[in-house]
């Protein structure tokens, strides 16, 4: 099984690749406000050497309570490659991790679609969206 996984908390991005029993890694510090080049990130686990996007069997992001805006950014960029893809996409809350790094968020996505017997239409990407425990009060237009 081969799981594709983008976490951000604004200040460090990371991207993990679990191909069958192989994992790695990849992490960089960036200026809060600066979106991640993507390539440079798939560039760094192999994307094109190892594996292709296409044979990717499962998108995961990591829904870092930290960052707002890098949360969006990554959810957004893993939803635009699992539809395109037609694959699917698991969205793991920050609270289900001790350790909420890159790999740990890998390894909980591939579990949780094993869990539920590869059943692709459980995550589907489109419901894959970030959840905030504080309430933003975003004011809602024409209210």
């Amino acid at each position: 099984m081969k799981v594709l996984a983008i976490k951000s908390d604004g200040e460090e991005t990371s991207i993990s690749v679990i191909l069958d029993d192989e994992i790695n890694s990849f992490s960089m510090s960036h200026n809060r406000k600066d979106r991640p080049v993507w390539d440079i990130f798939l560039d760094n686990v192999g994307n094109n050497k190892t594996f292709i996007l296409k044979d990717i069997d499962l998108f995961a992001f990591g829904d870092d309570q930290n960052s707002y805006t890098a949360t969006r950014s990554v959810a957004s960029y893993m939803k635009g490659l699992a539809v395109a893809l037609d694959k699917p996409l698991i969205s793991i809350e920050e609270n289900l991790c001790k350790n909420f790094n890159i790999d740990s968020i890998a390894q909980i996505a591939k579990q949780r679609f094993v869990d539920f017997g590869h059943n692709k239409n459980k995550f589907d990407p489109k419901h894959a969206n970030p959840k905030y425990e504080i309430d933003l009060k975003f004011k809602k237009l024409n209210e």
